[in-house]
């Protein structure tokens, strides 16, 4: 399970905490879903944030895994609920809509894409943080109106300033 903590100041977004929480397959899952919650608790207190933006589960081949899956987020859920925090769930598929403009989009180009959007102190070592990133700028994104748009890999931070940029686009 990734996770990602990001600060906005103004325009300038960047990340407070990213990891993955890695759970011991020797444990029974009741004590992985006890890490959980601890772990989540730990990160509420020690950093305070505002809001819990999570995945919606995806619908896979296997069963189990999902079962597994929803008790994770569950827990999460419960967590972030019981100190207060609105969740939001987005779908995979608007998630890289968001940061990509492809909702069909590879976990790689997301990858990219979160590279040139948010400010980082260390690389995103895995997909699973890359992906709790991806959902929490998505989050962003939806809290602010309109997404931003991505212009030739440029970052622009919102509608009047692409038709400020390309006055030349707009229909009369």
């Amino acid at each position: 399970m990734g996770y990602g903590l990001l600060r906005i100041s103004g325009q300038e977004l960047s990340v407070i905490r990213m990891d993955a929480v890695r759970l011991n397959g020797k444990k029974d899952m009741f004590e992985r879903l006890s890490m959980i919650h601890d772990i989540m608790n730990e990160l509420i207190r020690a950093f305070h944030p505002q809001e819990l933006a999570i995945e919606a589960p995806f619908f896979g081949k296997n069963v189990q895994s999902m079962l597994k899956l929803g008790r994770a987020q569950g827990i999460a859920i419960a967590v972030a609920m019981q100190h207060g925090m609105p969740v939001t769930e987005y779908s995979p598929k608007k998630v890289k809509q968001a940061i990509t403009g492809n909702g069909n989009a590879a976990k790689e180009q997301v990858w990219e894409m979160l590279q040139r959007w948010i400010s980082m102190k260390e690389p995103i070592r895995t997909l699973d943080t890359s992906d709790a990133l991806a959902v929490a700028l998505c989050h962003h994104f939806h809290q602010q109106g309109p997404s931003p748009v991505a212009v030739h890999g440029s970052r622009k931070k919102g509608w009047s300033d692409f038709i400020r940029e390309n006055p030349d686009r707009l229909a009369g």
